[in-house]
């Protein structure tokens, strides 16, 4: 079985940098991933084009990342039926909370899972646990994930009585 593709669609390019990390993050899973910078005001029409056309084309998720008004996450959404996730992106002028409103505050029936602000490896994240509801090479490789997360937790703890305990 071959594991769908994610997009990743940033608003500007200046959003990269942070969206490398969930880019990273798919590829450490082995998913299939594409980015694209479309914005939901200056090209809504290649905006509305690519999710409308998304699922045909093998993507089973879209991440969406947008700063101060963000609405690209929800015009995506509105135009798919795959699960679209956003990412609020920090901009000068609100340090990001505008873009988390504007991407958390969806009408009924056109919903976006939302991470933090700048949460691009939350929204890889969340978007493998998507994909591996039909993929159980990307479910067991997301327990791997947890179970080494839980063996550093431990690790610091153990050095952390190490210390204290001398």
């Amino acid at each position: 079985m071959q594991t769908k593709k994610a997009a990743v669609v940033m608003g500007s390019d200046s959003d990269l940098p942070v969206v490398e990390k969930a880019i990273q993050t798919l590829r450490e899973f082995g998913v299939p991933v594409e980015a694209h910078v479309m914005s939901a005001h200056r090209t809504p029409a290649e905006a509305c084009a690519f999710a409308s056309s998304a699922r045909e084309k093998g993507f089973g998720v879209i991440i969406a990342a947008a700063g101060k008004a963000a609405h690209l996450a929800g015009v995506l959404a509105g135009h798919t039926v795959l699960p679209v996730i956003g990412i609020p992106m920090k901009s000068s002028t609100l340090d990001g909370l505008d873009a988390l409103l504007a991407t958390v505050q969806m009408p009924a029936g056109v919903p976006v899972a939302t991470v933090a602000i700048d949460g691009a490896e939350n929204a890889a994240l969340l978007a493998v646990q998507m994909l591996a509801l039909g993929d159980e090479e990307l479910a067991r490789k997301l327990e791997q994930k947890k179970r080494d997360m839980a063996a550093k937790v431990l690790e610091k703890d153990r050095k952390l009585q190490q210390q204290l305990n001398q």
